[in-house]
């Protein structure tokens, strides 16, 4: 039904239909989705559904099973086009935003959450097989970078829309819900259609990929599942639970991290390339360990909200960094295990989410700042795994531990 071609004669197409444009419609298209969700979400289910920390722990539990299944990804491949499962994923993302504020009550908003997480999850795996493998490795680190600010572009447009028009318009939670759903469904069909079907250089493995050499990236995978659950799930929490923040305060520290990642992202992917994927990490893995230790202290000392706010944007932009692991993997890996290890990698991602937000919502019910403390302490399990990367990573070197036993080979 659709154009076949070889990823390398790809640039005989016009610009536009070239698999970069490709990585860059959908950079634009997953986050206005996402984000708009995001922006709206915690005043949503306070607003009107009365959630409380442990409500909003149960959600985004429910939201992160997607993601623990991601390695379903392996399975759907033997019958769908990697490329085809990306798009469709997208749509599905797009279409479930789009519906979110119809359904307003505990289990509606469950239901439609577990959809549009089943999209979300299954397009970002497939998304960064994709990348991957299509990309250079010498260039990936700066086009990764570039996308992730691509991507901050398009949704500073919708962010800003939403601060200067929410009181002003009295704006529903349909409508905008709607607005940004509706926009990446649009995008997705669009590449759906727009593009040929790229083959990539290498075909990839077909089955569950699970390799010892791999163990320090499945490692860091883990840890980061685990630390990025609490930034997700209660630090904008607790700009509306403890500082009373509505919609468009929100959405504006929202802008804020856009207008951030639009300038750092480029940057970050050039410092990638530069001083290597060792250094980035432990630099992002060591500024956490401050942030989410300030995070305690607000709630320990009653630091205000100024302190909170800048916070905020200081970890936003620092898991903009964690495109190094992505590029950590490009160089260890064979390249047929790109796309089953990018599943296997999101399952692995995520068996900490299934249960950590349930559990941390009763915790944040006692002790908020403890939340933070342990947060802090998982970015140090990071660190110290991070330092274990080699200065330059390849297969044969996948960490520090296994130089000597190279060396004595030799």
């Amino acid at each position: 039904m659709f154009e076949k071609i070889a990823i390398d004669d790809a640039q005989a197409l016009p610009w536009w239909r070239r698999p970069i444009a490709l990585l860059v419609l959908m950079a634009l298209a997953m986050p206005i989705a996402f984000n708009t969700w995001s922006a709206l979400l915690n005043n949503f289910v306070v607003e009107v559904a009365d959630f409380d920390g442990s409500d909003i722990g149960l959600l985004h539990t429910v939201r992160e099973i997607p993601g623990f299944l991601a390695i379903g990804v392996i399975f759907l491949l033997l019958f769908i086009r990697e490329q085809v499962l990306g798009m469709i994923s997208l749509l599905l993302l797009g279409v479930a935003t789009a519906l979110t504020a119809y359904f307003p009550s505990m289990g509606g908003i469950l239901m439609i959450t577990l959809l549009s997480s089943i999209g979300f999850h299954y397009y970002e795996t497939v998304n960064q097989s994709l990348q991957l493998q299509w990309l250079d490795k010498k260039r990936a680190p700066k086009v990764l970078g570039w996308l992730v600010a691509a991507g901050s572009g398009a949704t500073l447009l919708a962010y800003g829309l939403i601060v200067l028009s929410w009181k002003r318009f009295d704006l529903s939670y349909e409508l905008v819900y709607l607005a940004g759903g509706g926009m990446t469904a649009l995008i997705a069909l669009y590449c759906i259609f727009a593009f040929p079907q790229f083959e990539g250089r290498t075909p990839q493995a077909r089955k569950m990929v699970l390799k010892k050499r791999y163990w320090l990236y499945y490692a860091m995978q883990f840890m980061a599942g685990a630390r990025r659950q609490i930034f997700v799930v209660f630090a904008g929490f607790m700009m509306v639970e403890r500082f009373g923040f509505d919609v468009h305060e929100i959405t504006a520290l929202y802008l804020i991290n856009l207008v951030a990642n639009m300038i750092f992202a480029p940057m970050i992917g050039a410092a990638v390339a530069r001083f290597g994927e060792r250094r980035t990490l432990i630099f992002e893995y060591a500024g956490l360990v401050i942030v989410f230790l300030a995070y305690g202290g607000i709630y320990f000392f009653g630091w205000g909200l100024v302190l909170a706010a800048t916070l905020y944007v200081v970890d936003h932009l620092l898991f903009s960094l964690a495109l190094a692991l992505k590029t950590y993997f490009q160089k260890i890996a064979d390249p047929e295990d790109m796309a089953p290890t990018a599943a296997v990698a999101f399952t692995i991602n995520h068996i900490a989410a299934v249960f950590l937000p349930v559990l941390l919502g009763l915790l944040w019910l006692a002790s908020p700042g403890a939340v933070f403390v342990l947060a802090a302490s998982m970015a140090a399990v990071s660190l110290g795994l991070a330092c274990l990367i080699p200065r330059h990573p390849e297969k044969g070197n996948e960490t520090r531990l296994t130089r000597p036993l190279a060396a004595a080979a030799e």
